[in-house]
């Protein structure tokens, strides 16, 4: 009797705690935000173009990485990748004005794209049996959603103890021990004819021709847009809010004591929330078409947005959307990063992948730096809240007429 293939491998396992690792550093940037504005006087849109810029180089550097580890290797792609990420940040250490973060950031979202999904997910899905790979691509999307969890409450932690410049070097240092995972990241080589015979050319024409590409493109869009929004900002929202923390209810439970812990802790609550819709995602991703999961999880983001915003920001409201958005949170990445495996194949999912996820940059830029911007003119985020639930509605409903379909058998036509 032919042995199954196990779930979890060594690839899975290493590609996990990577993303893990990276992903608990970049989503602790919004906590950043009230700290560095009282050490240096600056503008909140200021620093949110730091994070902007981030998030942009991020998305420029995604396909440029995928299309290096598709060159010259996995493994050396995630070297530069981190290399990139800890130079970023020691030099972030050491920044006093506002150009130079900004200037900065673009190293650590180039170490950010080297070390994220992009990359990682591809070497994932090509180590996974077919009947697993839905499955483990959300396993290590949850393993970033775990980041998340990790990420602001050390950095929180971190900055009642010692200096923001010591945090960004501790932080530095924490990606450099990534590399020693890599002898675990080993990638299968292609093995049928046909990926043999695959050139990168012949699949990127095959895609930019192709209508359902530019819609999954467009509809990352608004993916970027509100989780980016949201990771930079609303930690900023939640310490300034005017509610006090009642010691009696869910947050004294929970023994938070002030705004600014809430702030973080409510980022932690999106991050654990979205382990739990990642994995369903993952699970409904192999029995259902993807495309309709990605249309209802867009939608509901929206559903959830609009009630927040209209009603009383409280402390409890505040967890419970935290919670709900965060059930939606990256559960539309392994679902769109199957997608594009499904339909494209997956000897070159990297740079596909990637050329989809700068539009998710495009729409993190303009999050951040939107709600950086109007919040300094209004001193308020009412409008930015607005915009991202009409991407999202948008995004909704742009998937509802992709074909998921394989285009290979057509791949001599292209």
């Amino acid at each position: 009797m032919k042995k199954q293939p196990s779930l979890f491998n060594p690839v899975l396992i290493a590609g996990c705690l990577i993303i893990l690792t990276g992903f608990s550093i970049r989503a602790s940037f919004g906590v950043f935000q009230i700290p560095v504005e009282e050490e240096f006087g600056w503008l909140r849109s200021e620093f949110s173009l730091a994070i902007a810029i981030q998030n942009l180089a991020w998305g420029i550097g995604a396909p440029i990485f995928g299309a290096i580890a598709e060159k010259i290797g996995d493994r050396k792609s995630i070297v530069i990748g981190a290399l990139f990420y800890s130079l970023g940040l020691v030099l972030t250490a050491g920044a006093t004005t506002s150009i130079e973060y900004q200037i900065y950031e673009v190293l650590v979202g180039f170490g950010i794209a080297g070390t994220g999904f992009g990359v990682v997910l591809a070497v994932v899905g090509r180590a996974s049996a077919p009947e697993h790979r839905s499955m483990s691509l959300a396993i290590t999307t949850a393993a970033g959603s775990l980041g998340q969890v990790v990420g602001p409450i050390a950095a929180v932690a971190l900055l009642n103890q010692v200096s923001i410049q010591t945090v960004f070097l501790i932080f530095a240092a924490s990606i450099l021990t990534t590399l020693f995972l890599l002898p675990l990241m080993k990638s299968p080589a292609p093995t049928s004819k046909q990926q043999l015979e695959e050139s990168m050319g012949d699949i990127l024409k095959l895609a930019f021709k192709d209508p359902s590409f530019t819609m999954v493109f467009i509809g990352f869009f608004s993916c970027g847009y509100q989780l980016a929004f949201i990771t930079a900002h609303f930690p900023a929202l939640v310490t300034e809010m005017s509610s006090p923390i009642d010691p009696s209810g869910w947050c004294g439970d929970l023994g938070i004591e002030t705004t600014a812990a809430l702030g973080g802790f409510s980022i932690s609550v999106i991050g654990f929330s979205n382990i739990l819709g990642t994995l369903l995602a993952g699970w409904a991703g192999k029995r259902y078409p993807r495309k309709w999961i990605l249309s209802g999880i867009y939608a509901g983001r929206s559903i959830a947005a609009i009630w927040f915003i209209l009603t009383p920001i409280t402390p409890n409201s505040i967890l419970i959307f935290s919670f709900a958005m965060g059930f939606l949170w990256l559960a539309t990445v392994p679902l769109t990063s199957g997608l594009i495996a499904h339909i494209y194949g997956l000897k070159y999912m990297a740079t596909l992948y990637g050329i989809v996820f700068f539009s998710h940059q495009l729409g993190s830029f303009t999050g951040v730096y939107l709600g950086g911007i109007l919040y300094d003119i209004y001193g308020s985020y009412n409008f930015v809240w607005w915009v991202g639930i009409a991407a999202g509605i948008i995004s909704s409903l742009i998937h509802i007429p992709i074909r998921e379909e394989s285009r290979l058998k057509n791949l001599n036509n292209a």
